[in-house]
């Protein structure tokens, strides 16, 4: 069975950093891109980044360019987020999300605020 297993999530400050994992089973990893998305109350579910089966190429929303990085290590079958400079807007349920096959992680809170 497909399962994705977001952790990392919590409170953090304004400015600060987070890291996210998704940890990955039931498919062969490395044969599928992956995708961060995130969920705000009352908004919908916007992609975040996304990366390719081999990590070469990355994409992410403007909103988050030049603060969060996408990467993967497939021997570990765990996609990482990492959020630098941390805005309350970034508040929001961060989901991980199988391209190809259309499956999501549970999803995993972020609160920034002071």
């Amino acid at each position: 069975q497909v399962q994705l297993v977001e952790s990392g999530g919590g409170l953090v400050q304004p400015g600060g950093s987070l890291s996210l994992s998704c940890a990955a089973s039931g498919f062969t990893f490395s044969m599928y891109a992956m995708s961060w998305y995130r969920q705000a109350p009352g908004q919908e579910r916007e992609l975040v980044a996304g990366i390719s089966r081999h990590g070469d190429s990355t994409n992410y929303a403007a909103s988050v360019k030049g603060r969060f990085t996408i990467f993967r290590d497939n021997a570990k079958n765990t996609v990482y987020l990492q959020m630098n400079s941390l805005k309350p807007e970034d508040t929001a349920v961060y989901y991980c999300y199988v391209v190809t096959l259309r499956r999501w992680g549970q999803g995993t809170q972020v609160t920034v605020s002071s």
